[in-house]
């Protein structure tokens, strides 16, 4: 069986270092957020656009929310793992 990758985690730090106004790796630091970023960008330009981030994370959201209530709780977040396979990710599981 193959493992499914935690890829979530590496955008969730960007973010909270954005957030907290801390300096960030070199983009090519981190495979995982290479990856990350070929699986959200839909038009293959090698930027993510915001429309392609909130596409991405509305997957995302619908995805581990398994109840499907419209809300994450901690059993649901501790699932915390990307699917490779999204509207505009290649792959499959």
């Amino acid at each position: 069986m193959v493992k499914r990758v935690l890829l979530i985690a590496p955008v969730l730090a960007l973010l909270a270092t954005a957030a907290l106004g801390q300096t960030t790796r070199p983009v090519n630091a981190d495979p995982e957020v290479k990856r990350l970023l070929l699986m959200m960008d839909r038009d293959k330009n090698g930027k993510v656009s915001r429309a392609e981030f909130m596409a991405f994370m509305a997957a995302e959201f619908d995805r581990l929310d398994v109840n499907k209530d419209g809300e994450l709780d901690v059993q649901e977040l501790t699932r915390l793992q990307v699917s490779p396979k999204h509207p505009g990710g290649s792959g499959s599981r």
